[in-house]
């Protein structure tokens, strides 16, 4: 895969659905297009990002929360306070928007937003005892690739320049956030991005693709199913980077207990398991139901 300076630039949604073919196979790439191209705008370089969860209440309301999640065993802070986290790890340029807000839709300004994700070959830095697709011992003890804290500006909005994740087994694509006053932790959430746009990139690009397809997507990834919709990423192409958005409603209530987990640096293990009831394994491994469970409403 290219280094970061000189990554593969979005694709149009022409060639893209093309090019998906490869992964799908004619039924699925039919189905696939079909219900691609009702949802794609004309130019969707210039349509907004719209968050799933409005900024703005209706008078007399309050906005949904957005739902904790698990941490996960792969947090650590690096203390490092930066907008870029990529550290030259090569993937598809990807620009995070989290707009952080009360109920009220209040801007929580000068709160902290950490976040963390795996790499394109779905590896997480700071730790040992990582496996790659071939079952091989990774350690990337020392490193802090893809991690970063900004602190929440005036306007609510916290921004950071990472790449598109890669995925694990057991689990859709996702990144991990927290929200933190002071040391306070008061949210602590992930968020999911389109399996389409994903399923794309893993098929197509070198740096991405595997010899099997994934098993969970966000339909039967089970911490995706309990958080429900407000963490589900809306994402728009730009001229050379993908652009996703996220409205983090944040209550005033102390977050959730956070597990134990292995520290930084330290011989933790692989990514966990899924959670009871996840069903890994359900996701169709081709076809036009493979479309199905990949592309919102797309019917077989």
């Amino acid at each position: 895969m290219p280094n970061a300076s000189s990554s593969p630039r979005p694709e149009s949604p022409s060639r893209r659905r093309q090019l998906l073919a490869a992964g799908l196979g004619g039924a699925g790439l039919a189905a696939l297009s079909r219900a691609v191209q009702a949802a794609e705008p004309t130019n969707p370089a210039a349509a907004p990002a719209t968050p799933l969860t409005a900024g703005t209440p209706a008078a007399g309301h309050l906005l949904t929360q957005t739902a904790q999640t698990t941490e996960g065993p792969f947090y650590f802070d690096p203390g490092k306070v930066r907008q870029d986290i990529t550290e030259g790890q090569p993937g598809v340029p990807l620009e995070v928007r989290f707009t952080v807000v009360d109920p009220h839709g209040k801007p929580l300004a000068g709160k902290r937003v950490d976040l963390w994700h795996c790499n394109a070959t779905g590896v997480y830095s700071g730790y040992a005892g990582q496996s790659d697709e071939r079952g091989h011992a990774v350690s990337t003890r020392g490193q802090t690739f893809l991690r970063g804290s900004q602190p929440v500006g005036a306007d609510g909005v916290a921004m950071f320049r990472t790449i598109y994740p890669g995925w694990y087994a057991g689990r859709a694509t996702h990144l991990h956030i927290k929200v933190l006053d002071g040391n306070r932790a008061m949210l602590t959430t992930q968020c999911f991005l389109p399996d389409a746009l994903s399923e794309y990139l893993y098929t197509q690009l070198a740096g991405y693709k595997r010899s099997r397809l994934r098993e969970t997507l966000n339909s039967n990834d089970g911490i995706a199913l309990m958080a429900g919709e407000t963490t589900l990423g809306a994402v728009r192409e730009a001229k050379d980077r993908y652009v996703a958005t996220l409205t983090l409603v944040v209550g005033t209530a102390a977050a959730a207990p956070r597990e134990p987990a292995p520290g930084p640096m330290s011989d933790g293990g692989s990514p966990p398991p899924p959670p009871p009831g996840r069903g890994a394994h359900d996701a169709p491994s081709a076809g036009s139901a493979r479309a199905a469970a990949i592309v919102p409403g797309t019917r077989l």
